[in-house]
């Protein structure tokens, strides 16, 4: 599965997760079957809320799965219509969310757990 894993820098497995996706300033991009890792920027980190395009910032990756910390309910939803599931984990590094997912401990984000204007994102 690739995932997509927003990150605070470039530093690849032992990156730190940023607290919110949109705003993240890279992307980490892990393939559990490969073992592949590759960083890109986020293009669209400045935003205002509610105006970044998640799905289109993905296109074409082959992204499976978002994880992260935190996401606003417009770009939870984009992605699920794009057919992106989206989990959230309280990892602190890339390499803790791959051991999460190997040990199936992330947790589907739903709408509820969305984060409103930034609250409840970690």
């Amino acid at each position: 599965m690739k995932i997509c894993i927003p990150t605070e820098t470039s530093q690849g497995l032992k990156a730190p997760l940023y607290g919110h996706f949109g705003s993240a300033p890279f992307f980490t991009l892990a393939d559990t079957e490969t073992g592949n890792v590759e960083v890109r920027d986020n293009q669209g980190q400045v935003h205002a809320h509610g105006a970044c395009h998640p799905a289109g910032a993905l296109e074409g990756l082959g992204i499976q799965a978002v994880v992260c910390g935190g996401m606003g309910l417009r770009a939870l939803q984009k992605l699920e219509e794009a057919g992106i599931e989206v989990y959230r984990s309280g990892a602190l590094t890339v390499e803790d969310v791959l051991r999460e997912i190997g040990e199936k401990r992330t947790e589907k984000l739903t709408a509820e757990g969305a984060c409103a204007h930034h609250k409840g994102c970690r």
